[in-house]
């Protein structure tokens, strides 16, 4: 079972209108690493805050935490120079297991209906 991996990116003040070039440029540093490991099972996707523009959020799959954790050690020393030119600190990360809620309904339910 995959689990789905969050990273919390906090980028400094100055450069929180910069994020999809840095995001990219991290990306270019990490991916091909990344994509070489076994745990490498989906594409990131980023989003950055409305509330707070400086904070990137990166969702992605991975096939384990425990070999996600063993790719993050090997990344970390890659980050140096990105962590303190760009961020306030380092990223977080979260892991997820996803939820299997049914979303496909029968639209003749009664909740499907206008209320009067």
């Amino acid at each position: 079972m995959t689990v789905s991996v969050v990273e919390s990116w906090h980028l400094k003040p100055e450069h929180r209108d910069d994020a999809l070039r840095l995001m990219q440029e991290m990306d270019d540093l990490l991916g091909p690493n990344a994509h070489a490991h076994p745990g490498w099972c989906g594409h990131a996707h980023f989003f950055r805050s409305h509330e707070d523009p400086s904070l990137v959020l990166m969702l992605y799959p991975w096939r384990s935490k425990e070999l996600h954790e063993d790719l993050v050690q090997g990344e970390e020393p890659m980050l140096e120079r990105f962590y303190e030119q760009y961020c306030t600190k380092r990223r977080e990360i979260s892991y997820y297991d996803e939820l299997e809620v049914e979303v496909e309904h029968d639209h003749e339910h009664e909740h499907a209906h206008p209320h009067a």
